[in-house]
């Protein structure tokens, strides 16, 4: 099955890579002046990447010797091409991710992940609530371009003729289900909700993951290079990368008020909306043996997923090793 990439389609080339960031947004940001060391976000600086600001802040990059280059995301930024062009380290979805593996050859290993479970779900009105994918039968769901393989994965896996369901295209905006519009849209759980409670309205939703679609999101990528030459900081980059989730948190209320006139600066969210997406997001990405994990059920859940999609993964494209050093 032919993918297609939007978001962040690796058939662009590799130059898109130099347009790092958003207009006013907080980048680039160095954390010390030791061993030098770039990340590449997958997206805007929001409550999703707060772990990598308190790290930052609380000098545990500095501590570990490495000198930080942290690079924001955005609509037109594909991580996996900054990959290429040089970049040691990226956040990306394993979809995107192996599809460049397996079908254009790119020599990338998944070493981690942020979430464990992937935050995208279908939102809808708690007035006319979709609690389970059953619940879309006859009903209008609004589906961005780049998610629509992994809604046809909900629907074939829970038995769902697409037939029976209307989709229509969706750009990241509630205002249609508000509204009444549409009858739901598919989004990140652990934010749209706020945005519709903002207005009013009082927001239902379920992940696609709790229903078949196992992915895991913001994976850590490197090249095999990197993860052969330069091991010794991807452990580093690891293990500060933990402790600043974990000192986010000790508190989850603390830093995104703090991070509000600097890394979240410009981004067009209140401190407000990050302060739910930062608790919101918690219980998708905690994991009894630490932040980042990925175990061998959890790996095994995605290679069935993506299946399911068309996409053809194995387990060598997932590499552990880094996350046993740490």
């Amino acid at each position: 099955m032919q993918h297609a990439l939007t978001r962040r389609t690796l058939l662009k080339s590799a130059a898109a890579a130099g347009a790092i960031g958003l207009g006013g947004a907080f980048t680039g940001r160095r954390a010390f002046a030791g061993t030098p060391f770039t990340m590449q976000s997958s997206w805007v600086n929001d409550a999703e990447f707060t772990g990598y600001f308190t790290a930052i802040d609380k000098g545990f990059y500095a501590a570990e010797g490495l000198d930080l280059t942290y690079q924001s995301g955005g609509p037109d930024v594909i991580p996996e091409s900054t990959l290429l062009s040089g970049t040691p380290l990226a956040l990306t979805s394993p979809d995107t991710t192996i599809v460049a593996i397996a079908q254009q050859g790119a020599p990338f290993k998944i070493i981690a992940t942020q979430y464990q479970k992937n935050p995208l779900g279908v939102v809808s009105l708690a007035s006319n609530p979709i609690h389970e994918p059953k619940d879309l039968i006859g009903k209008t769901l609004a589906v961005p371009p780049v998610n629509a393989v992994s809604v046809e994965a909900l629907l074939r896996l829970n038995g769902i003729d697409a037939s029976r369901v209307r989709i229509v295209p969706y750009e990241y905006d509630p205002t249609p289900l508000i509204k009444g519009e549409i009858d739901a849209s598919v989004d990140f759980t652990t934010n749209v909700p706020y945005t519709i409670e903002q207005a009013g309205k009082k927001a239902t939703s379920f992940l696609l993951y709790d229903f078949g679609v196992t992915i895991y999101n913001d994976t850590v990528v490197v090249t095999e290079e990197t993860l052969k030459n330069d091991r010794a900081s991807l452990v580093k980059w690891l293990r500060a990368s933990r402790k600043g989730w974990a000192e986010n948190y000790k508190d989850p209320a603390v830093y995104p008020p703090k991070f509000a006139d600097s890394w979240f600066k410009g981004n067009g969210r209140t401190t407000e909306n990050e302060l739910y997406f930062n608790k919101a997001q918690q219980a998708l990405m905690e994991h009894p043996k630490g932040f980042f994990t990925m175990d061998e059920a959890g790996i095994a859940a995605n290679i069935e997923a993506l299946g399911q999609i068309g996409i053809k993964a194995t387990r060598d494209m997932f590499d552990t090793s880094v996350l046993e050093e740490v």
